[in-house]
């Protein structure tokens, strides 16, 4: 008889810990790569050699900056004006406000711009990406 209080103990301990587990784990909640969006810090660009792009990386979460986050692929092309097959290369610049990323780009013609990103951030397992319109004017 007494190995079978300690039977009911032990199987009423355990079911203890496990349902706090699973209640533990339900309250943790992970970001995913929507959870981030690129803005860019203005639309309008100078064409022309050299030019500077700058843009956020947002948590919508928090409506916050993420500092720190690693672009890996960057590609600047004329997609809204039907010419995606033009592109112009794309360099990282430096930034002086945590979260804000900047680059140096030749925007040869005039028009609209597709700036598309892909970024890796601390602690996130997926990629974020992001696609922006910019327009350069003379």
């Amino acid at each position: 008889m007494r190995s079978d209080i300690m039977n009911k103990t032990s199987f009423s301990g355990a079911m203890l810990l496990a349902g706090s587990l699973v209640a533990g784990s339900a309250t943790v909640s992970f970001a995913a790569a929507q959870d981030y969006e690129f803005q860019p810090v203005s639309t309008e660009v100078k064409q022309g050699q050299g030019s500077l792009v700058a843009v956020r990386l947002i948590d919508k979460r928090t409506g916050k900056p993420v500092p720190d986050a690693v672009i890996f692929t960057t590609r600047m092309d004329m997609a809204p004006e039907g010419m995606e097959v033009m592109t112009t290369p794309v360099e990282a610049a430096s930034s002086t406000e945590p979260g804000v990323y900047a680059f140096k780009t030749d925007f040869t013609m005039a028009g609209g711009w597709r700036f598309k990103l892909a970024a890796k951030v601390q602690g996130e397992p997926d990629t974020v990406q992001g696609e922006l319109v910019l327009k350069a004017a003379p």
